[in-house]
């Protein structure tokens, strides 16, 4: 199943004040940013088919990861509110394809930097829509299921978890995804007016 965000397009959008964005962000600390056009978004069940073999092994064990976060309608619905956004990057070097650490850093990092700015963001655009990368890790035992989430106004679900393929989202907002051997790269967005 794919469900293709209705294309209402950014041009409506003060592109001056979304430049100024991305400017901002970079002088955050973020590796890489960009403009993003929601039109560009689908949300696809074939990714939250990729979910479902739990390779990160947080498939039925956090509230913002599936099944328990929304399901693909209601993502798909939730983006067609939207009209733009801004992406943001870290990339991180490792010293092999092996460098576990670099990696974890990197993560950590972006994670940070993410979780930081959508605090700054949220008090300029309210209705603000924060997708990170990986799973919640914000309590160090998600309350799934037993309990309601902790911190509903400041948990995450990772674009994954929201049925975007990461290197689409990317590639049809002019942004790199890979950036050469020996690198690693994670990737949020927030999706604003």
């Amino acid at each position: 199943m794919e469900i293709q965000v209705a294309a209402v397009g950014a041009e409506n959008t003060n592109n001056k004040t979304m430049r100024e964005l991305v400017e901002r962000a970079i002088k955050y600390g973020f590796s890489h940013a960009s403009l993003l056009d929601a039109s560009t978004l689908t949300v696809r069940s074939e990714v939250r088919d990729m979910c479902r073999a739990d390779k990160c092994q947080m498939y039925d064990k956090n509230w913002m990861c599936p099944p328990a976060c929304n399901d693909l309608s209601d993502n798909a619905s939730r983006v067609t509110e939207y009209k733009s956004g801004l992406i943001v990057q870290t990339t991180g070097i490792l010293e092999d394809d092996f460098d576990y650490d670099s990696m974890m850093a990197a993560n950590d990092r972006q994670q940070k930097l993410f979780a930081s700015f959508r605090d700054e963001l949220k008090a300029e655009y309210p209705k603000l829509l924060a997708l990170g990368n990986g799973s919640c890790r914000i309590c160090e035992a998600c309350a799934y299921p037993d309990s309601p989430c902790r911190f509903p106004e400041r948990a995450v679900s990772s674009m994954e978890a929201f049925g975007l393929v990461v290197s689409d989202v990317c590639t049809k907002n002019d942004l790199g995804y890979y950036y050469g051997p020996k690198t690693i790269t994670y990737t949020g967005c927030f999706l604003l007016v």
